[in-house]
């Protein structure tokens, strides 16, 4: 899965997994409080299956952590994912 991209596209709010050039799985979010909160995951439905947005999660939450930056997993997916990872459970805005 190294072979796909997570990027931020800021004016969309929203963080873009690119698969062959194109967005494969995205997640929304907006910032509260210093914190980004993931609103929504959706992968194109061609491309579901493939695991892609396990990819954009860890992505996402690898780059929030870079960052410096805490996220609220408002969308369920994303939830799901860092209870499954628990690596991940620092990054979450108390």
């Amino acid at each position: 899965m190294s072979d796909y991209v997570v990027q931020d596209n800021a004016a969309e709010h929203r963080f873009e997994l690119i698969v062959d050039g194109e967005v494969g799985a995205l997640a929304s979010y907006r910032e509260r409080d210093g914190a980004l909160v993931i609103m929504h995951t959706e992968t194109a439905p061609e491309m579901r299956g493939r695991g892609l947005a396990g990819e954009l999660a860890r992505q996402t939450l690898d780059q929030l952590r870079d960052r410096g930056s805490r996220v609220v997993p408002s969308c369920p997916f994303f939830s799901h994912y860092i209870a499954e990872h628990p690596e991940y459970a620092d990054l979450v805005a108390r």
